[in-house]
This record gives C-alpha cells, structure tokens and sequence, in this order.
C-alpha cells in the first residue's frame, strides 16, 4: 500500500510538471499579456497618483512654511522697528537734558515727535503679519 502511494504522488507529480511547462495557446498567451497590462497600466496610474498627492501635500506644507517665516519676519521686524524707536527716544530725551528752559522742552517735544512718527512706522509693519 506504501509503495503504491509513493509510486502514485510520483506519477501525479510528473503529470503536473508536464503541464507547467506546456506551451500555452497563442490566444491565451495574448489573454494573459493583455491581463498584464492592464495590471500595469493600472498599478502606474495608481503610483502617479499617490505620488503627486504626495507631492501637493508636501507643497502644501511649504507654502504653509513661507508663510510662517513671512509673519515670523515681519514680527520679528516690527519688534526690531519698535525697540529702536523707544530707543532713541531715551537717548534724545538724556541729550536734551544739557540744556534748560524752553530749549529742553522744545528739544523734549521733538524727541517725543520723532519716538510718535517711529513707533507709527513700526505699527505698519506689525500690520504685514
């Protein structure tokens, strides 16, 4: 009994391994290719796709990050504008202290003038953020 399943599982095997390498018919060979392409077709339509969502979203993201570093700079502008004028202004006021009367309160009222017309100047570019 042994024998006879060793000898049948051999024959099965060999009539399977024949059939594997049987030449196809060329209707099927052509049924095949085309099934292939279209398999291809499809799989690179697939890829094109996910790439260039890919793509948008990671423009996305860039476009999102220039703009961060735009209001980041004009920010960043604004409080550079602002600490100089407020700046200057100390500075002007001290120096107008050498002199007195009229003439400091004079030289004091352009100080604040020039540190008003500054800080308006810093303001606009608060706006741009």
């Amino acid at each position: 009994m042994k024998n006879i399943l060793t000898v049948g599982s051999f024959v099965l095997l060999a009539v399977v391994a024949t059939a594997c390498n049987k030449a196809e018919t060329t209707a099927e060979v052509q049924h095949d290719v085309a099934a292939a392409q279209a398999d291809r077709a499809r799989e690179v339509t697939d890829e094109r796709r996910e790439s260039a969502d890919a793509v948008a979203k990671q423009q996305e993201d860039v476009n999102a990050a220039r703009t961060d570093v735009r209001e980041a700079a004009a920010a960043g502008s604004y409080e550079v504008a602002k600490a100089k004028a407020e700046g200057d202004y100390k500075i002007a006021k001290e120096a107008c202290e050498a002199t007195a009367g009229a003439a400091q309160r004079n030289c004091k009222d352009q100080a604040e003038a020039n540190y008003k017309a500054a800080k308006a100047q810093a303001e606009t570019l608060k706006s741009n953020y």
